[in-house]
This record gives C-alpha cells, sequence and structure tokens, in this order.
C-alpha cells in the first residue's frame, strides 16, 4: 500500500473515531451538549427495567411438593392476556420443531396481579406445574399464548435420598448488576446442575427498588429459570416500618406452611434427604419458636436438617450481636439437631466448628452439639470482622459463594472466591445415633482480612 495513501485512510479513521466519540482504550466520556447540539441521553431505570409483553424475570420456586411440583414465576407489561406455560418431558422436544409449540405438550393456566412499583405498573404472573413425574426433566416456556418466553428446563426431586447439591449465597444486595453477577454465574460453574441456590438475605439494599430488583434478576438471568430460587428475608427486604417488601410475595411462590402472617417467609420443604427450614429473623422472634420445635422434631423427618435465616446468631462483623435470636433459636437448633445453620447479614465470612464458636465471654459453654453455624457474603459490601468469637476459618474483603453436596452418609461443603478458588471446606459425618464428626479440609491458604 502507498505510505501517503495509508497514511491518508489512518487520519481519515481516527478523524471518524474522534466524531464519533469512541475511545481507543475505553470507553468514551460523554461530552456536554454545545450550543446546537443535542444533550447525551441518560438511560434512565425506568427505560433500562421496562416491562413488555415479553416474559422476564422468570424464576422457579416450590410452594408444593419438589417431586412432584414447581411453580414458575414471571413480569409482563399490561398489555398481556391471560397467563399460561406449556410444559413436556425435556426428552419429548425432539425432531423437526416449530416455534408453534411442541407435540403433546401440557398447557396450564396461571393466575396474575396488577402491581405498581416506584417505576410504574407491570404484571406479576405466576403458575404451579403439578402431577409430574420425579426425577424428571422437563422442559417449559410461559406467556400468553401470544407472547412466549423461551424454552427452559427443571429437574424434579427424586423420591429416594439421593445425592444433591445446592449453591448458598450470603448478602448480595449492592453494585448486583456490576459486581455480583460474575458471583452467581462462577458459581454455576462449579455447580452447573445444583438443585436450587440459597439466598440468606439482603438480595437487594432497598426493598421496593424495582430496579434493584431488575437488577438482581438480570445478574441471575436464565439460571432463575432453571434452577429453583430458594430464599430468606433480610432486613432490607423490609422497609422503614417494619414492612415486607412488596416485591417479595407477587413475584417468589414459596410453601405456605409457616405461621400465619409469616407466609412465605417462614416455611420448610423436603428434598432427597434433607429438610430445608427458612425462619425470618426480622420480626415475631419468639413466635416461630414452637413452630420450629415442631418442623425440627417430626416423626420420621429426613437424616438432615438445613436451616437458613439472615441475622446470626453468633455475628462476624465487628460492633453486632443479636442476643435475642441467639437465645430463642439456638437451643432449638442444637436441641433439636440442625446440621447446618446458613446465614447473612454481617457482610463477612465466618464459620464453626460444630455446635458454634468456642469461645464465649461470658463463660464455658454447654454441651457440644451437631450444629455448624456458617457467616457468608456473596455482594461487594464488606465489614471488618470481630474477635468475640473463636471460628474454625474466617474472611473480610472477599465475596463468596459456598456449594453444598448432600448424600445419605455425608455433608460436604465448600466456601470459594468469586474467581473460582477454594477458601474453605468441611464434611460433615453422622452415624445412625446422630451422632456427628467432622473432618476439616480448609485449603493451605492464609486467612484474608481485608
Amino acid at each position: 500500500m502507498d505510505s501517503k495513501f495509508y497514511s491518508a485512510v489512518v487520519t481519515s479513521w481516527l478523524a471518524c473515531i474522534t466524531a464519533c466519540g469512541v475511545g481507543l482504550i475505553g470507553p468514551a466520556v460523554p461530552a456536554t451538549a454545545h450550543e446546537g447540539e443535542h444533550p447525551v441521553h441518560v438511560f434512565t431505570d425506568k427505560e433500562q427495567h421496562k416491562p413488555t409483553p415479553l416474559p422476564d424475570r422468570v424464576v422457579l420456586t416450590w410452594s408444593g411438593d419438589p417431586t412432584t411440583s414447581i411453580d414458575v414465576t414471571w413480569r409482563t407489561d399490561t398489555s398481556t392476556s391471560k397467563p399460561v406455560a406449556e410444559f413436556a418431558p425435556a426428552d419429548s422436544l425432539v425432531g423437526n420443531l416449530r416455534e408453534g409449540g411442541v407435540p403433546h405438550s401440557s398447557h396450564v393456566a396461571g393466575s396474575k396481579v396488577e402491581f405498581t412499583s416506584d417505576l410504574g405498573s407491570c404484571r406479576m404472573n405466576s403458575v404451579r406445574l403439578e402431577e409430574l413425574q420425579p426425577a424428571t426433566l422437563y422442559a417449559y416456556r410461559v406467556g400468553d399464548g401470544q407472547h412466549w418466553s423461551e424454552w427452559f428446563q427443571f429437574r424434579t426431586a427424586s423420591d429416594s435420598d439421593e445425592p444433591f447439591t445446592f449453591v448458598y449465597f450470603g448478602d448480595a444486595q449492592n453494585v448486583i448488576r456490576s459486581l455480583w453477577s460474575r458471583v452467581i454465574r462462577e458459581a454455576n460453574q462449579h455447580a452447573p446442575r445444583a438443585a436450587f441456590m440459597l439466598h440468606a438475605g439482603d438480595l437487594i439494599n432497598n426493598d421496593n427498588s424495582d430496579a434493584e430488583w431488575g437488577e438482581w434478576f438480570g445478574a441471575g438471568s436464565w439460571l432463575n429459570g432453571m434452577i429453583p430460587v430458594v430464599a430468606t428475608p433480610g432486613n432490607h427486604e423490609y422497609d422503614d416500618d417494619d414492612r415486607l417488601s412488596r416485591h417479595w410475595r407477587p413475584q417468589f411462590a414459596f410453601p405456605m406452611n409457616g405461621p400465619s402472617g409469616l407466609e412465605e417467609t417462614v416455611y420448610w420443604f423436603d428434598y432427597q434427604g434433607a429438610r430445608i427450614v427458612s425462619l425470618n429473623s426480622n420480626e415475631r422472634i419468639d413466635e416461630q419458636c414452637n413452630w420450629l420445635k415442631s418442623v425440627l422434631s417430626e416423626t420420621g423427618r429426613p437424616k438432615w436438617t438445613i436451616v437458613t435465616f439472615h441475622h446470626p446468631v453468633y455475628s462476624a462483623s465487628r460492633d453486632r450481636d443479636n442476643p435475642a435470636i441467639r437465645a430463642a433459636w439456638r437451643p432449638i437448633l442444637e436441641g433439636y439437631g440442625a446440621d447446618l445453620v446458613l446465614q447473612g447479614h454481617d457482610h463477612s465470612y465466618a464459620r464453626s466448628g460444630l455446635g458454634g464458636p468456642t469461645n464465649v465471654p461470658e463463660g464455658v459453654r454447654g454441651k457440644r452439639s451437631n450444629t455448624v453455624y456458617v457467616v457468608s457474603v456473596s455482594g461487594p459490601k464488606m465489614y471488618q470482622l470481630q474477635d468475640r468469637w473463636k471460628v474454625s476459618r474466617e474472611a473480610s474483603g472477599v465475596q463468596l459463594f459456598q456449594v453444598i453436596r448432600v448424600s445419605r452418609e455425608r455433608i460436604r461443603y465448600e466456601a470459594r472466591l468469586a474467581t473460582g478458588e477454594p477458601y474453605d471446606a468441611f464434611t460433615l459425618e453422622k452415624d445412625n445415633d446422630g451422632k456427628a464428626t467432622m473432618t476439616e479440609q480448609i485449603p493451605p491458604h492464609a486467612e484474608i482480612r481485608e
């Protein structure tokens, strides 16, 4: 190429880049509009999170038996007609399929509620798929018969105590789209066939911010439509008048088997040899005690019990403590054999051995129990650790997720950094008499304290 021609081409190319506001390194910074120019448009929250006739914020949950049912919730604008789900065994989606649907699929009518957020009106839609076969992969889509989501897949629970894996997240809460999204997506790399994703409260920062809920659903994206969500509310799911977020119940369908007035925040379900229990640590603490005793003492309950709530029994961060929760719930958790207690709130990480932390300033602890307490954080907001409790492993200043594998013989627990690197691990085993033993498997890396 002629050098003069090459120079002219490069000069023209650079001029075009400059005129278009495109930087060679990184994004261009919008310039202030000069006289006669149009101002740079700011893409508002309302525009970013505007509902359309097409389903979005699709999420799987359980309100019934995970072996034979599942719930799907999604959002649309108010122009759509009656909600419906189409589903079929996933192996029936073969052959020359067309957009019109899948031969021999089933259709189930759903319900809808009109909803007004701080960004405007929408419609929240929900449907329960029932009479499913255990341990079966299903494909489904949702819509109104004209406007459909893409096809998703999920697997029903087995009706026997088959091994399973789930992922546990502490608070997402802040900078969700930008910085939490990588954590949930990295977690999927390590547990791509997870049975469910458990969130220990403070999914968002402002209880009724539709933009923040939009970021949370956007970060999980299609994962929420493939892997059921199990969530317990944190204090940031409540407003200043101690009222639960208006978004919570329309967008999630959890079991209604908790105490009256705490529906879909206090609940339990069984999954392949484990009982999963959600408590609400924001309100009516004492009223949940008898309910918890009945759930944990039920004859014939599964071998393993995993409990989640937001405010920790033993706080991990400095100048934070929840003595009322500890006094009310710890004797029940330990006395009735809860194995794992998964919590959030403290924006740091701490994991006990059996029976909780071993150092209590007020005196010597009582009898050791089977219960292991965990506090974790998955979002970028961080607090400093406190030194009140002696625990097996702790961290501050890092985002984590936990992959937990449950089988009839053992629970295998792993905490990983947002990069996927292992940070903490143990195996919990329990004999036929209910006596637990823990094998510490902490990676040979120093604790992180930022």
